[in-house]
């Protein structure tokens, strides 16, 4: 996990500068305009997600170091490709920038919070005594907040020059994840097998439950079928690198905490491609 722990800071830096050089602060205050739409996506990924990760560990009997990186994964924010699956499954684009984008910002409370949390529910006393909530919290600001508030900042000055190029920043952030993708891959290519048999089962659950239940959740309290599609696949499409992020910062080398991730990473891009196939194909 050398190159791993070494390279996630700086691709997640630049993914969330990439991001704040596509939002202008329309897209936090859009909400205040359509807040169903938003309040339904943001419960679905914010607590339901995690309450349905919690139930399959219980479920499934997952050892600690499965369950508190399915947790960890759980409790990530939607990344960047779930913009770019939104606009290819035609659902409401902006609608899942709000959410990537506000979500992704109080994440640096969020995610340590439910991640301690759940280890301490899950009895896994192994974490280090230098590390707590506070200084997750403080490394996220500077990986994920900050990019992000310069990335906008930029966006506000240079508005005239970027705003035609947002889809190519989108395209660049993605370049970023497979660069990163690629070198975990290479890292631990004689683990990946055993990433999908350890945590591929319920990791496929999870992801496969929390779009089914975020699309028909929608589908009762929001009228639209693009906010629809883009509240499924936010719930679907979470932030790897953020979570690998927290895992390493969490755990260290101890690959058995990033298994879950790798094994999301793996499954939500066929998952994904296959709801939008079939709801093209329901068209």
């Amino acid at each position: 996990m050398e190159i791993v722990t070494k390279i996630a800071p700086i691709i997640l830096a630049l993914i969330m500068l990439g991001l704040g050089l596509g939002l202008k602060v329309q897209d936090f205050t859009r909400v205040l305009k359509n807040p169903k739409d938003f309040i339904i996506g943001f419960i679905s990924q914010l607590i339901i997600l995690p309450i349905v990760a919690y139930l399959l560990i219980i479920i499934l009997k997952s050892p600690p170091e499965i369950a508190i990186g399915v947790m960890i994964i759980a409790a990530a924010p939607g990344g960047v490709t779930s913009n770019i699956l939104t606009k290819f499954a035609d659902g409401d684009v902006a609608l899942s920038i709000s959410l990537t984008a506000i979500i992704s910002l109080i994440s640096i409370i969020t995610v340590p919070l439910i991640v301690f949390t759940s280890a301490d529910l899950f009895g896994i006393t192994n974490i280090s005594e230098n590390i707590s909530i506070i200084s997750i919290a403080l490394k996220m600001v500077l990986v994920v907040t900050i990019p992000v508030i310069l990335g906008m900042i930029i966006r506000k000055y240079a508005d005239n020059f970027l705003s035609s190029k947002v889809e190519i920043f989108n395209k660049i952030n993605v370049l970023f994840f497979i660069i990163f993708f690629i070198a975990a891959f290479y890292e631990e290519k004689e683990n990946i097998i055993s990433f999908i048999t350890q945590a591929g089962l319920i990791t496929l659950m999870l992801n496969v439950t929390m779009m089914i239940i975020a699309y028909f959740l929608a589908k009762t309290f929001v009228a639209g079928v693009k906010q629809q599609r883009c509240i499924a696949l936010e719930c679907g499409l979470q932030n790897g690198t953020l979570a690998i992020f927290v895992s390493t910062q969490i755990f260290g080398d101890n690959i058995l905490y990033a298994i879950p991730t790798g094994a999301y990473a793996l499954i939500m891009y066929i998952t994904g491609f296959i709801f939008i196939y079939i709801l093209r194909k329901s068209n």
